[in-house]
C-alpha cells in the first residue's frame, strides 16, 4: 500500500473537541479513530470525524506542519477547518466510511 504523508484534524463534532495528527496511512488511521482501537485522547473525547486534512510529499514536512498547527490557538485551527469545510462535514464519508450519528 502506498504511503502518503498527511496532516489531519479529527473532531468530536462541530465546534467540539479537536485533535491534530500526522500519518502515512490516513484511511487506516481514521479507522483506528472510529473504532477507538488506540486508547488515548481521541478515544476518550470521541474525536472520530475527519474534518480537515492536508497531503504532503515528504513526511518531514507533514510532521513540521502538524507541530506548527498543534501550537496554534483554537481560533486559528477553527479558521483553518472552516476555510475548506465550513459545515464540519465528516470527510471520511468521501473515502467510503459509514456516516456517524450526529454529535
Amino acid at each position: 500500500m502506498e504511503r502518503i504523508p498527511t496532516v489531519y484534524i479529527v473532531a468530536s463534532g462541530r465546534n467540539g473537541t479537536i485533535y491534530t495528527g500526522v500519518t502515512s496511512a490516513l484511511l487506516g488511521r481514521i479507522h483506528q479513530h472510529r473504532t477507538k482501537a488506540v486508547p488515548g485522547f481521541t478515544a476518550d473525547h470521541d474525536c472520530n470525524r475527519l474534518i480537515w486534512f492536508e497531503v504532503h510529499v515528504q513526511m518531514e514536512s507533514a510532521i513540521l506542519r502538524e507541530k506548527r498547527i498543534k501550537k496554534w490557538n483554537r481560533a486559528w485551527k477553527i479558521r483553518l477547518i472552516e476555510e475548506e469545510n465550513p459545515t464540519w462535514r465528516d470527510l471520511a464519508e468521501d473515502f467510503g466510511f459509514d456516516p456517524l450519528k450526529d454529535a
